[in-house]
């Protein structure tokens, strides 16, 4: 009797073998490594191209409270909360750029971008060996694009933020991927820094006891961090400052928490309409828990990071919620869409373990269409955070020629001046320059030609919208034969310059009685009880003084 053997069908992860896929072949793995390398490599490219001087409010209010006016850090005082949080390495990483990198944000923004590549590496350390290396591949350019995605912007653009948020979040992520390993005490190192980086840590010891009892290791590797996790809560909330904490409400709002739960899960999936978020927040959940059925020590690490995503949605829900932020709703933050992303990763991880049937080809085109699509959706948001983050440069001429008003209106700390003079931070160095190529303060300029008002912007004209004032935000517009100005500068009676400006920022700072051509406007500062005689737009050496206003 003879018997046929029936043909072995093709791997789910192997293309076709035919002459015809046979050329696909060789240059197919080589363009998935590219566009998963991709949105690094964008990434890395805002943050290195941000400017010095985008760091907000808490950069300063730190190096105040934790340096004295010689600079030398009072080592005590990195212990104390900030935001009703610990950060005692953020404090670190921030009295770190002052000394010895000149206070330069762009060193925060590549280090928080290597903190965000740190986190899709212990992602793609937790895929379990019995993927092909080409599922691998590409579930590894999932958690790329949703980690680089640009609804994240706010990360590489300015680096506070970034230092106060993602280091707790990537050992959060390393000890999560230790634990899945079975390494107790590299997790249980990982996530004792992470709870001395930010509060976004804080419940990470009851995610690794998750992963243990998943793993059905011995009743005590479940017991040791929950207990942990009791005590480093406990800790915290005996000892953290009383008060309400900056973007949250104090009324219950059960509905309002749980929009932003949602929506911070949903982030990936708008830039400002809440409703779109929320909806793809609840069907991320229920995806989750659909997948996250099937429980063993293959998935255990990535139901881990579906839970510590869940709870920090939570935590958001908890802490930040309030109506007073752009689309309503906290969850829509550029810096929050890590929950999103988590939660997005696990889901994608979770499809590739426990769908092994599912074609090669199949997971590819979903990965990249949500890949693409994501990011296209967060154009809107990186859009809005470079306009809102734009007037930040100002804070650098403000705090060299010392405007009180206008650091306080630029919630800048001026009393860690002394301490950033003294270390020689940015802008108390070298480096600092009021962009024009050659003028800067104290220098004597030549005549200038008057510029006419207008609003035609073929011509060269400009108008001041602002009495010209010393300590306040000067404002308006200008515009060079059509073209943006290169600079603008404030001079005296005798034509020295005291003060400076920004140039093509949006055209509501204007604040001028005709509309302001967009990206023409710019805005200034000059010293206290300053006699300001006017304000002059250069434009490749040449000199325009425009008419103050009357």
């Amino acid at each position: 009797m003879n018997q046929y053997a029936p043909a072995r069908p093709a791997s789910t992860d192997e293309l076709p073998r035919s002459p015809r896929h046979r050329s696909w072949r060789q240059p197919g793995p080589i363009a998935l490594w590219i566009f998963a390398v991709a949105p690094f490599g964008l990434a890395l490219f805002t943050a290195v191209r941000t400017p010095k001087m985008h760091v907000l409010l808490d950069y300063w209010h730190v190096l105040a409270k934790i340096t004295d006016d010689n600079g030398d850090l009072l080592f005590g005082q990195v212990f104390t909360y900030h935001l009703d949080q610990p950060f005692v390495l953020p404090s670190l990483l921030f009295w770190a750029d002052a000394a010895w990198f000149g206070g330069d944000n762009r060193i925060l923004t590549m280090l928080t971008v290597l903190l965000v590549a740190g986190i899709v590496a212990c992602l793609y350390s937790m895929l379990p060996d019995s993927l092909s290396t080409a599922t691998k591949a590409v579930v590894l350019t999932g958690f790329s694009w949703i980690l680089f995605s640009s609804h994240a912007a706010e990360l590489w653009l300015q680096g506070t933020n970034g230092i106060s948020w993602i280091p707790a979040v990537f050992f959060c992520v390393l000890a999560i991927a230790c634990a899945h390993r079975g390494l107790t005490w590299a997790a249980g190192i990982a996530a004792t820094l992470g709870c001395l980086s930010f509060g976004a840590a804080l419940p990470i010891w009851f995610v690794l006891a998750l992963i243990a009892w998943l793993r059905k290791d011995s009743r005590l590797r479940v017991l040791i961090p929950g207990a942990i996790g009791v005590l480093v809560v406990a800790a915290w909330f005996l000892t953290k400052p009383s008060g309400q904490q900056s973007l949250a409400t104090s009324s219950f709002d059960l509905d309002g928490r749980l929009s932003v739960f949602a929506a911070a899960l949903g982030g990936l999936w708008s830039a400002d309409v809440a409703v779109v978020a929320v909806i793809a927040g609840g069907i991320t959940i229920a995806a989750l828990v659909h997948l996250g059925r099937v429980a063993n020590p293959r998935t255990s690490g990535w139901i881990a990071i579906a839970a510590y995503a869940v709870l920090l949605a939570g935590m958001l829900a908890l802490g930040r919620t309030t109506a007073h932020v752009a689309g309503g709703n906290v969850g829509l933050i550029s810096r929050y869409v890590i929950v999103g992303a988590l939660a997005t990763s696990a889901l994608l991880a979770l499809v590739a373990i426990n769908r092994p049937q599912w074609p090669l080809r199949q997971l590819l085109i979903a990965t990249v269409t949500i890949a693409l699509v994501t990011h296209a959706i967060g154009g809107t948001k990186a859009e809005r955070v470079r306009h809102d983050y734009s007037p930040l440069n100002l804070a650098a001429i403000a705090l060299r020629v010392d405007a009180p008003t206008v650091l306080d209106t630029l919630h800048i700390q001026r009393a860690a001046a002394p301490a950033a003079r003294s270390l020689g931070a940015y802008p108390f160095n070298d480096t600092f320059t009021l962009g024009c190529g050659g003028p800067e303060l104290g220098s004597h300029l030549p005549s200038s030609a008057p510029l006419p008002h207008g609003t035609d912007p073929g011509d060269t004209r400009g108008e001041t919208g602002t009495p010209l004032t010393g300590d306040t935000v000067l404002s308006g517009w200008t515009t060079i034969g059509g073209a943006r100005a290169d600079c603008i500068l404030v001079v005296d009676q005798n034509d020295i310059v005291i003060g400076g400006g920004l140039i093509g920022l949006p055209s509501s700072v204007a604040k001028t009685t005709t509309a302001a051509p967009e990206g023409m406007a710019w805005q200034a500062v000059a010293p206290p009880g300053a006699t300001i005689d006017g304000v002059i737009a250069v434009k490749n050496g040449s000199l325009y003084r425009l008419q103050p206003q009357e």
